[in-house]
């Protein structure tokens, strides 16, 4: 049970800084789910279901499908492309 303990603190430690370090948001967010079923895992493991299930359905569906429909409803403009106006600049 230990060297299952210890790969999942791996593995969340590798998840947690691949949240922090990958730039783009859509991809950022599929890190963010990633993260969280690597956290359900770990309290699977460590024998707490409740909170597996909770981290389940918050941290791997709900947060990141939130975060999804956030991204694809905020427009983005393209670099050198002026907002105000709807024309290139």
């Amino acid at each position: 049970m230990t060297v299952l303990l210890n790969l999942l603190f791996l593995m969340i430690a590798a998840t947690g800084a691949s949240v922090v370090l990958i730039r783009e948001p859509r991809r950022q967010v599929f890190a963010i789910a990633l993260n969280g079923l690597v956290l359900t895992l770990l309290f699977t493991a460590l024998q707490a279901p409740d909170v597996a299930l909770s981290e389940l359905a918050v941290g791997t569906a709900a947060v990141p499908l939130l975060f999804m429909i956030v991204l694809s409803a905020v427009r983005t403009a393209e670099p050198g492309q002026d907002t105000q106006s709807g024309e290139d600049a």
